[in-house]
C-alpha cells in the first residue's frame, strides 16, 4: 500500500486572555516539529505566531502530556494559560469535568469551573532559593536587585516587582534587562505588579524567550504567591492583565487559576 503523503503539520490557534499558542496533537505519533519549525512558526509576520507553542503527547499516567516551547526554540516547564487552553479542549473533546495532566512542572489537575471557565491546579509553589532556581543561596523573599523583587518558581522561574504604577513601567526594557539578570541561570520570566483594591493587582508581564505578553498563567499564580507572602494580599486574588482578568487561589493543595479560553482556529502549517 502506497505510504499517505504528509505535506503539512495540523495545528490549533488557542488563546487565554490574548496569550496566545499554537497546539500540535502528536497523540497519534509524533508530528514533524523540529526546533527550527517552532521557531518559523512562531514569526508573527512570516509564521502563524505564538507565545508558546505546545505539544500534546499520550501517555499511559494521565490524560495527556504537555511539552511547552517559547517563540525562541527553548522549553518551558510549565505554561498556564496554555495548559488551560488545552483542559478545555480535552473537556469539550472527552465530556470529562476533571483532567489530569503530566508536565515538566510534574503532575496537574484540571476541571471545568462552570460558566465557560477553565481552573487548572498549577501545585505548589517553589520557594526556596535552589527550588526557582537562584545562582546561590538567599531569601527570596527580597532579592539583592533594586527593587527588591520576590523570586517564585512555578516550574519555571520568576521575578516580581511591587511597584506604585506599573503602566510607567518601561516593560520592554526592564523585562529585558531581568531576564538575563545573573542570579537568574535559567533566565526569569518578569512580573511588575501594583494594589487596586483589597485582593485586587494589575499586572504587566515580560516572559522570557517571548518577550511582553498580554497574559501569563504561571506569571499569575507567581505574582500571587509574592504578593500573599509580603502581605500585600491574601491568598485569592483578583488580577487584571493587559489581556483580561484571571482569578488566582493559593490553596493547600497548590495554586489554582480560573479563566476564561478561546479555541480561535484550526490550519496545517505547510513543511
Amino acid at each position: 500500500m502506497q505510504e499517505k503523503r504528509i505535506d503539512g503539520l495540523p495545528f490549533m490557534k488557542m488563546h487565554g486572555l490574548g496569550n496566545d499558542f499554537v497546539v500540535v496533537d502528536e497523540r497519534q505519533g509524533p508530528s514533524a516539529l523540529t526546533e527550527d519549525i517552532v521557531v518559523a512558526i512562531a514569526d508573527r509576520h512570516r509564521g502563524i505566531g505564538f507565545d508558546q507553542l505546545a505539544v500534546l503527547q499520550s501517555t499511559n499516567e494521565a490524560d495527556v502530556h504537555l511539552v511547552f516551547y517559547n517563540a525562541d526554540g527553548s522549553t518551558s516547564g510549565a505554561c498556564g494559560n496554555a495548559t488551560r487552553c488545552i483542559a478545555r479542549h480535552l473537556i469539550d473533546e472527552t465530556g470529562k469535568t476533571d483532567l489530569i495532566l503530566t508536565t515538566e512542572r510534574g503532575t496537574l489537575y484540571a476541571r471545568d469551573a462552570g460558566n465557560g471557565l477553565t481552573s487548572v491546579n498549577m501545585g505548589h509553589p517553589q520557594l526556596l532559593w535552589n527550588e526557582v532556581p537562584l545562582a546561590s543561596e538567599m531569601d527570596t523573599l527580597s532579592l539583592p536587585i533594586e527593587g527588591a523583587p520576590t523570586a517564585t518558581g512555578m516550574g519555571n522561574p520568576h521575578c516580581t516587582f511591587f511597584v506604585d504604577d506599573v503602566d510607567s513601567i518601561d516593560l520592554a526594557a526592564q523585562g529585558a534587562l531581568i531576564e538575563h539578570h545573573p542570579l537568574y541561570p535559567e533566565r526569569t520570566n518578569v512580573q511588575f505588579a501594583h494594589v487596586i483594591g483589597p485582593d485586587h493587582l494589575r499586572m504587566r508581564v515580560w516572559e522570557r524567550g517571548v518577550g511582553v505578553t498580554l497574559a501569563s498563567g504561571s506569571s499569575s499564580c507567581a505574582t500571587t504567591v509574592a504578593a500573599a507572602r509580603r502581605g500585600i494580599t491574601g491568598r485569592k486574588v483578583t488580577i487584571e492583565l493587559d489581556g483580561g482578568t484571571i482569578q488566582i487561589d493559593w490553596r493547600d493543595d497548590g495554586v489554582w487559576m480560573t479563566g476564561p479560553t478561546a479555541h480561535v482556529a484550526d490550519g496545517i502549517w505547510r513543511l
